[in-house]
């Protein structure tokens, strides 16, 4: 990825960077690193893009570092255009440091929850992804590092933590340790060759995209628990301002704005359990794993909590144990309880009021 195009005007004249406009596209599409495509800071730019600002902490940093950025970009400008550049060693920065170490945790966490099912996951596509995170900060700005000894020191790194769902932070620690011993300035581009504006931003989402499908694929995927994890999320949330009733009730207005829509363009009625009503939209269909416990209890998929219950209950006291001999039954009441915990699951309320 590159960082400063040479931008010209229609005569080939060297367009400045200004600061005012990094400023404002900062303010409007910050997050999404609007700014950083501005400069020319695609890597930046799509760092942004993946953690939303650096997780909103890097995004509120720029307020003050924005003028230092445009300088940067006017002066890469100016080096294409003589064509020539200092090869000084960049110096050493804690916060890049501890950026590459953030975003391979994340990178390694999103693999976790998108890749696991892969073979050889812990060996080649766990350090991969970790690695990658950590190359990706360390190419931001006028630097960059060695991507290939990056790499290798995320696969030397990942057997030693095999299986363990905290192997990627050892395995991103050995990698920004790796990339802050090999790092260098960036070669400047020769005059005339920085890359339009339609591939750079093509580049940049196909790396998005590769970044974001797995992660989509294993949501939807889940959807009921990841909807059941999201609706207590929100729950915990809005519970964090019981001592502002009037400000919990506003932010439950808002958030449930766009079930009040649905309602009125769909001429339906308003329920006061908002949040129960939308789950079970968005819950309509069962999980395999579900289904499976309908059948085990003979349930039809319409059946309530009660019926559900008393199902269980029955089935529970033909099968216990201590009350059937049969060799069987042990096996049997642990399938019956296992299904009953599923479908008690489904059927577990959300509270958000």
């Amino acid at each position: 990825m590159t960082n400063a195009p040479l931008n010209r005007d229609h005569r080939g004249r060297t367009m400045v960077k200004s600061v005012m406009v990094a400023y404002a596209l900062w303010a409007v599409g910050g997050p999404v690193g609007l700014h950083h495509l501005y400069l020319g800071r695609d890597s930046h730019a799509l760092l942004w893009m993946l953690t939303l600002g650096g997780f909103g902490f890097g995004w509120v940093r720029e307020a003050i570092r924005i003028p230092a950025y445009v300088v940067e970009a006017n002066q890469e400008a100016e080096r294409e255009r003589r064509a020539t550049h200092t090869m000084v060693p960049p110096p050493v920065s804690p916060v890049r440091f501890v950026g590459q170490v953030s975003v391979g945790i994340y990178f390694g966490t999103v693999a976790l929850i998108g890749l696991n099912s892969l073979r050889f996951f812990y060996l080649i596509v766990l350090p991969l992804c970790v690695g990658a995170g950590v190359h990706l900060v360390s190419s931001i700005g006028q630097q960059t590092s060695d991507l290939q000894k990056t790499l290798t020191a995320c696969l030397i790194t990942s057997p030693i933590f095999y299986g363990s769902s905290l192997s990627p932070l050892p395995i991103s620690l050995a990698a920004s340790v790796t990339a802050a011993q090999n790092r260098r300035a960036k070669f400047p581009r020769t005059p005339g060759s920085t890359p339009k504006l339609g591939p750079r931003l093509y580049r940049l989402g196909l790396a998005w995209l590769a970044f974001s499908a797995p992660l989509g694929y294993c949501i939807f995927h889940n959807t009921t628990a990841t909807l059941y994890y999201l609706s207590d999320c929100v729950s915990a949330l809005l519970d964090i301002f019981w001592f502002l009733p009037w400000l919990k009730n506003v932010l439950e207005y808002i958030l449930l704005m766009p079930y009040r829509l649905l309602c009125v363009l769909t001429g339906g009625g308003y329920y006061e359990d908002a949040w129960r009503k939308v789950l079970e939209i968005l819950l309509k269909e069962y999980t395999e794993k579900e289904k499976e416990a309908l059948k085990v209890l003979s349930l039809e998929a319409e059946a309530s909590l009660e019926d559900i219950t008393r199902t269980y209950r029955g089935l529970a006291k033909t099968w216990h144990p201590d009350h059937n001999p049969s060799k069987e039954a042990e096996a049997m009441f642990m399938k019956i309880h296992e299904a009953y915990v599923v479908l008690l699951q489904r059927h577990k309320p959300h509270r958000f009021t």
